[in-house]
């Protein structure tokens, strides 16, 4: 088969397509043509040399992807070859083919076609796995996203909203904000111009936000806790404005606040498959009724995946970029 290779650490040039070994699906998996692959932070930085995928994962950037069961392994229950699915994967996503472990795999919800299925499972996944069963975002509260026009962030403002949230969110530009606002977010901030902090504790009447999703880790932690309610919980699924930080504990046992962090690619396979099974049962009813709809910024071909790098690299994309093969 084909498939996007890293051929060194570095900038987008380096991915390459080319031709290498089929998978196999062992005991337990399937194997899936892929019809898409969505792209995330995390194959950047992949491709950069920073985050390696777990030991027996393909070596080939993509946590995601859409497409049809070709084979099935041994051990396969509850799936046929010919089903159209998406799959939440630790990689390999970029290639014609991969093997997937069977709980890992997700009808493609009614509405949603097999491309734009691509862009499903990373973002629906990650926002189940903590907002909900780390967070417990409840309806009637106050939801903060820091980058709301993101791939995760544009979902997490439309189930939010859906789930009977207030929502509130940050970005970085004049049209991310206006999509936001499309999407159901309540408040839109510019973190470019505004301060968000200020801005959530007026809008809230200084009560504050009971749950905040953020990606910048070290340089937002200390606005985070101001601008968190008393029991408010913070989540971090990403670091891009540093790993390290200081906290005001004094401030946390005033609000009784809680901070949790967490990644879904390095879980194990039982545990990545409650978090999918409990996403196919929350937000899967969601995307059908058409409440949650997938935002796709640009579809491009495997062939030009250096291409789609330097679009995610950009910045300037709102919602999921997708390779096709």
């Amino acid at each position: 088969m084909r498939a996007v290779v890293i051929t060194h650490p570095g900038g987008p040039e380096v991915l390459r397509l080319e031709e290498v070994p089929d998978p196999v699906p062992g005991p337990g998996e399937v194997l899936v043509g892929v019809t898409a692959a969505g792209l995330n932070r995390a194959d950047v930085m992949q491709r950069q040399g920073h985050y390696p995928p777990p030991p027996g994962s393909p070596p080939y950037p993509g946590m995601e992807c859409s497409g049809r069961i070709i084979e099935l392994g041994p051990e396969v229950t509850g799936w046929q070859v010919g089903d159209e699915v998406c799959a939440l994967l630790s990689g390999g996503a970029y290639a014609e083919k991969v093997a997937v472990p069977q709980g890992q795999l997700l009808p493609v919800p009614d509405g949603v076609s097999l491309v734009d299925a691509a862009a499903l499972p990373e973002a629906t996944c990650t926002i189940q796995g903590t907002v909900y069963q780390m967070t417990h975002l409840a309806p009637g509260e106050t939801f903060l996203v820091h980058g709301g026009a993101g791939g995760i962030g544009t979902f997490a403002i439309q189930i939010a909203k859906a789930e009977g949230c207030t929502v509130a969110c940050t970005a970085g530009s004049r049209e991310k904000l206006a999509r936001c606002r499309e999407l159901g977010a309540d408040l839109a901030i510019s973190y470019r111009d505004e301060d968000f902090t200020a801005d959530v504790l007026e809008f809230t009447g200084w009560h504050g936000a009971d749950v905040i999703l953020d990606i910048m880790g070290a340089s937002y932690l200390a606005r985070n806790l101001d601008a968190l309610a008393s029991w408010g919980r913070l989540v971090l699924i990403a670091t891009r404005g540093g790993g390290r930080g200081e906290v005001d504990l004094g401030l946390m046992m005033l609000k009784r606040a809680t901070i949790v962090a967490a990644t879904l690619r390095t879980r194990t396979t039982a545990e990545k498959a409650e978090v999918v099974a409990a996403t196919r049962e929350h937000i899967w009813p969601l995307i059908s009724a058409g409440k949650v709809v997938p935002v796709i910024h640009a579809v491009l071909p495997m062939a030009e995946a250096a291409q789609a790098h330097r679009l995610l690299d950009d910045g300037s994309h709102i919602g999921k970029i997708l390779l096709v093969n």
